[in-house]
């Protein structure tokens, strides 16, 4: 089977939205250590793999708003196509305290190739698809609820953003009118990180969009997934109407 690093569902829906998955995966291609990076599979079901339960947020929220989803499909531990070419965490080899043996003596070479038959290509059609005229970029990832040796995290749901809030603030004031979220807003991460897939396609851009990360425990099974899209879907919808943009 030829393996392909990315996923487009919905292509030709019409919607303005177009719904990205950075994380969207655990998989380790073939030509990667032959797809097995040495990690137990407890590990690889974690967090540190991929988001848990974005990639099936995403497609549901895709369905429900008649929109496009790309998404990777390769784990974030092989590559991270949520960062810039040069930062340091493109390529881990430790992650909330799990070494991660298959990347340990991972090189120069060894990471053009996974630059090259991973990254390179989710990345040109993240290009291609937020090139479409008008289109709003909502970018879903999940986090887990508490690191390892840190206190848990409050948030359901989090919203990341950029200095440019035209629609994120009405999205993050549409969230807190929910009066049973706990909404971070640049939580639990920075919203402002160079080089990641926002910054890239959207921000040096112009693009309107939205990081949005909902905690793991509540969508890890298809029924939160389609309960968490189902309850977005016309949260975006207000957000983007009050926006103007």
């Amino acid at each position: 089977m030829t393996y392909n690093p990315f996923f487009i569902h919905g292509e030709n829906r019409p919607a303005r939205w177009l719904i990205t998955c950075d994380h969207a995966t655990n998989m380790v291609p073939p030509f990667v250590n032959n797809g097995d990076l040495g990690l137990p599979r407890e590990d690889m079901e974690r967090h540190i793999a991929y988001d848990v339960g974005a990639y099936g947020v995403a497609q549901h929220l895709g369905e429900v708003l008649n929109a496009p989803v790309v998404a990777s499909n390769f784990s974030r531990l092989v590559i991270d196509p949520n960062r810039g070419e040069d930062d340091p965490t493109l390529l881990m080899k430790l992650y909330d305290g799990t070494i991660i043996p298959g990347n340990r003596t991972a090189g120069a070479s060894e990471r053009e190739k996974r630059l090259q038959q991973c990254y390179r290509p989710y990345h040109e059609q993240l290009a291609r698809m937020t090139a479409l005229p008008h289109t709003v970029v909502i970018s879903m990832h999940s986090f887990t609820r508490q690191l390892r040796g840190r206190p848990p995290r409050p948030w359901e749901i989090g919203i990341l953003f950029t200095p440019d809030e035209r629609f994120s603030r009405p999205l993050i004031d549409r969230l807190n009118a929910e009066s049973d979220l706990c909404v971070g807003e640049n939580e639990p991460y920075t919203g402002v990180l160079p080089g990641d897939a926002i910054d890239t396609h959207c921000t040096n851009h112009g693009r309107p969009n939205a990081l949005i990360e909902i905690r793991n425990d509540l969508i890890a099974d298809t029924p939160g997934q389609r309960a968490w899209a189902e309850r977005l879907a016309p949260i975006l919808q207000d957000a983007l109407a009050t926006s103007g943009v």
